[in-house]
Formats: C-alpha cells, sequence, structure tokens
C-alpha cells in the first residue's frame, strides 16, 4: 500500500539510554519519542522484538510472537507497584556498549522477582487485564511459555534434543510437563504480559504525537524456535527432525562462499494446503502492533536459495520457486490492505521486482548503495519513484561516517561529492538532505547518521557473529540543535508528521 510522505529514525529499543545496563520501554523511550515530536518526525522504525534465539540477534528469535523480556522496563513496573524502586539498585549503571551477560545476570531476576509479586498481589484491574492478555494470547502465549521454559530446563539445547516424547509433542508428555513447570509457566505468562502492557502503552503514547512505529519481519524463524517446535509439518525436517534444507544466499562479488543462514525452510507446498494460516496470523499480529512492517528478505516470496543442511557453505545451494502471487493474494483476503514495504536489496530480478510492483508493496533505496558503478545508481534519487523507502543506511550498513572513512572507494566519494556537493557538516548531513528531499515516500535515517558517529557506533556487522547489536547512544545526545536542523528539513521537503487514528485510551498496568 503507498505511504504518506514522511521522514522518522531507525533506533533499535536497546540502543536507547536506559537504566539497567540496555535500552527498554522506560522513560528513555518515551524521551526519545518527545525528541522525535521535537524533530517533526512521523516514524520511529524498529528492528524485530522477539526474543532472540541464537547470540544478540533480533532477526533470530525463539518466537514470531513473544517479546524480549530484556525490553520490559524495571522502573516502568516500579512504578506500577510490581517491584520496589529499592530493589533496582542492583541494576547496571552503564551507559556504554551492551555487556548481555551481565544485563541478564542482574535484569532477569529482578523481572521473576517482580512477576511473582504480580501474582502475588495484583491489584483487580491488573489482574482483570492479565486474564484477558492469556485468553486472547492463548493461541501463542501457551506453546511459548512452555518451550521457554523446557529450553531453560535443557540448558538451552535445541528442542530435537530434549526426550523424544517432548521433542513429538506427545500430548501425555506435555501435559506432565505442564503441571510440573506450572509456577514456571506462570511467571513467564507475567512477563509476556508485562512486555506488550509496556509495547502498547509505548506505542499509544506515539500515536497520541503522531508518530507511526514501524516495525521489521524476518522472513525465516530460527530452528530452535517455538514456532518450529509446534509446525513441524510446516518445515523442511528429515525423520529425525533436523533441517533437510536450510536458508542463505549464493555466493557473489563480496562473499566467496555465499552465506549460509542456517534457518531451517519452509514446506511452502504445506503451508499452501493449510491457506497460509500460520504466516496469516504471524502478520496480523504485526499489524497488530505496529503500524508499518519492513518485510526483510522479500526476493525469499518469489525464490529463494535452497542450500542441503549438509552442506558447510551456501555455494551448493539452489534457487527454488517460492509461493509469489498466490501468497500475496491470500495475505489480501485475510488482511485487507498491507501496510507492508519489501526488503528488495542486493541480487534482485526482474521477477521480484514485478511481483512487489503486482501488489503494491514499497520496495527500498539505500543511499550508501548508490555511488558505485552505473547499476548501482538505480537507489539515487533521480532513479527513485515514490513507491519506494529511502534511508542513509540500514542497521546492517556501517554508519554513513564509518562508511565515507573506512570503506567507501576512491570513486564512491568522488561520485557521492558530485552527487551532494557535500556539506561543512559532514557527509552524513549530506546524505540526509538528499534522502529528505527525494520523491520517496518514506524517509529514514538511522540515529548514528543524524548524531555524526563513525564506525564505533555500528549496530551489526553481517556475517560476523560476535560484537553485534551492542550500541547505544549516550544521554544528552538528543539536542536542541538536532531537533531543530531536522524540522526545518521535514518542513521544507513536506514530510510533516501525519495525525495517527488512536486507539481507546488503556489503563495499562505496566
Amino acid at each position: 500500500m503507498p505511504f504518506p510522505r514522511s521522514t522518522g529514525i531507525l533506533l533499535h529499543p536497546i540502543s536507547l539510554p536506559s537504566r539497567g545496563g540496555i535500552g527498554d520501554f522506560g522513560p528513555a523511550a518515551y524521551q526519545f519519542v518527545d525528541f522525535l515530536v521535537a524533530a517533526r518526525q512521523g516514524l520511529w522504525q524498529v528492528l524485530p522484538l522477539g526474543p532472540p534465539a541464537n547470540g544478540n540477534s533480533p532477526y533470530s528469535s525463539t518466537s514470531a510472537f513473544a517479546g524480549n523480556p530484556l525490553l520490559v522496563s524495571l522502573e516502568r513496573l516500579a512504578s506500577h507497584g510490581w517491584i520496589a524502586p529499592a530493589r533496582l539498585t542492583e541494576l547496571p549503571d552503564s551507559v556504554d556498549l551492551i555487556d548481555y551477560q551481565n544485563v541478564r545476570q542482574h535484569k532477569l531476576p529482578l523481572l521473576r522477582e517482580a512477576a511473582r509479586n504480580f501474582l502475588e498481589s495484583a491489584p483487580g484491574n491488573a489482574q482483570a487485564r492479565f486474564e484477558r492478555f492469556c485468553a486472547d494470547n492463548d493461541w501463542w502465549l501457551e506453546d511459548f511459555v512452555l518451550f521457554d521454559a523446557l529450553r531453560d530446563r535443557h540448558n538451552g539445547a535445541p528442542w530435537n534434543q530434549w526426550p523424544r516424547e517432548l521433542a513429538c509433542r506427545e500430548p501425555e508428555a506435555l501435559e506432565a510437563v505442564r503441571s510440573a513447570l506450572a509456577p514456571e509457566l506462570a511467571l513467564r505468562r507475567v512477563i509476556q504480559f508485562a512486555f506488550w502492557e509496556q509495547w502498547h502503552a509505548l506505542r499509544f503514547y506515539c500515536a497520541q504525537h503522531s508518530i507511526r512505529v514501524v516495525g521489521d519481519i524476518a522472513i525465516f524463524v530460527a530452528y530452535n524456535s517455538v514456532d518450529v517446535w509446534t509446525h513441524r509439518d510446516l518445515f523442511r525436517l528429515k525423520e529425525n527432525l533436523e533441517p533437510e534444507v536450510v536458508s542463505g544466499v549464493p555466493p557473489d562479488a563480496f562473499s566467496a562462499n555465499g552465506q549460509r543462514w542456517g534457518n531451517p525452510l519452509y514446506d511452502w507446498n504445506a503451508m499452501r494446503s493449510r491457506g497460509y494460516n500460520w504466516w496469516i496470523e504471524r502478520l496480523r499480529w504485526a499489524t497488530q502492533t505496529c503500524d508499518y512492517i519492513r518485510l526483510d528478505h522479500f526476493r525469499g516470496f518469489e525464490q529463494f536459495w535452497e542450500i542441503p543442511a549438509s552442506e558447510p557453505t551456501a555455494i551448493n545451494g539452489r534457487w527454488v520457486d517460492g509461493p509469489k502471487d498466490d501468497f500475496f493474494n491470500k495475505l489480501k483476503e485475510a488482511l485487507g490492505g498491507l501496510p507492508f514495504f519489501a526488503e528488495d536489496l542486493g541480487y534482485i530480478t526482474p521477477e521480484v521486482h514485478a511481483l512487489r510492483e503486482r501488489h503494491n508493496i514499497p520496495g527500498m533505496a539505500v543511499l550508501q548503495f548508490g555511488f558505485g558503478d552505473p547499476g548501482a545508481h538505480m537507489y539515487l534519487p533521480h532513479r527513485l519513484t515514490p513507491d519506494r523507502v529511502i534511508y542513509t543506511g540500514t542497521h546492517d550498513n556501517d554508519t554513513t561516517l564509518g562508511w565515507w572513512n573506512s570503506s567507501a572507494t576512491e570513486h564512491e566519494r568522488r561520485a557521492a561529492k558530485a552527487y551532494t556537493g557535500c556539506c561543512e557538516e559532514g557527509i552524513n548531513w549530506a546524505l540526509i538532505r538528499v534522502a529528505q528531499a527525494s520523491v520517496a515516500s518514506l524517509s529514514v535515517v538511522p540515529l548514528q547518521d543524524v548524531l555524526g558517529l563513525g564506525s564505533e557506533a555500528r549496530l551489526n556487522t553481517p556475517s560476523r557473529y560476535e560484537g553485534n547489536y551492542h550500541w547505544r547512544y549516550q544521554p544528552g545526545s538528543l539536542t536542541r540543535n538536532l531537533s531543530e536542523k531536522l524540522a526545518a528539513l521535514a518542513e521544507v521537503t513536506d514530510r510533516l508528521p501525519q495525525p495517527v487514528p488512536l486507539p481507546a485510551e488503556e489503563d495499562f498496568a505496566a
């Protein structure tokens, strides 16, 4: 669907300077929204919000529906009476790079303490909201809390290494373990309730201030996830429950071996025979939790790279047809309009572009990619149409200053200077102005580029398995000077915020 002309900032919540060693949905999130308001921004783009399955990547989650407990604000829980404020003195004070081990060691026990307190003494209105949350979401919540508890009990081992009766979900075994783990399951339900209460409260605050939230959906799910465990028939698995084939992308000029991501691939025939119900529910849920959705690796819906699971690299994969038009037709029948845009970067065939255009799904353009050979110019504003979402860079790129100073070629720097004229304020502001002035309907800028930061602030380096998703901005970074510069740009480029339909006001319990 087309989007109204707007602009915004890309910032995953973990990068907020919240108390406790990691960004969360507490006061720092509301202060960031206040900055967006002052800067006349209409969008806040986030990465997937699920609990990470492997390492720290939000693109590898144990659930397509659950939320990451580390994003729950203990400060808000304390203000709602879930835990004594004095208990929060145990939280890390650092606002430097995220130390996940330290955060988990200190934050998760306090979250569990708050959840126990809630179960023992929550007031009636909060208890009623919790019970309604459990009833409305039992279709994903009950499987998730059981999977999460079993994963902890088995020290994070993949579900296929659990006792066979649990791996295969034999009803008697599931009933017995649910009974044995009942107290644990209750705590995990409460923590999920806290996550979604706080997220919806934050979204309501955004809507009050005409800010739309842009979410993100990874096309694939992690093997060690509740989604694969509960829907084994929808994935290409062998009799021993291991993946038969896995995801990735083929070799190219940047990677001689390609990329072997390792996610299990969908059995699209099985998906089709069930009316794509799992995907429909996944995307329905996404549209209920965000305003717009970025579909990661969109080309996988047209064709995907299938790698035998036994192969150590992506070299010996092959292209296999995806669900194509049939999938998107069923989505439109079920959901109506599709508030999505496509991540269609990299090796994209005319067939992928045609699929996107047939279903009126905007694509992406990244300015850092636009200054190489003439084929790269497709990402520059003179080649764009309104059905595009333009970025200076994404979470997978270096910051614009980092790119400029370390990886941009001499040809790219010369071309960028010729195109933008550069400016005394740096290449980051030159590209921000180019993006804002383009005809693309949405313009999104990573906060690192607004702050003028270098490679030290890079969030993710693809194919690097350690050191990602650690960056946070520092308190005091969001200055009045920055908000005024962004506001002036939004006004002169006709990207001022548009009102957001307000949901009914609620008495949030977290």
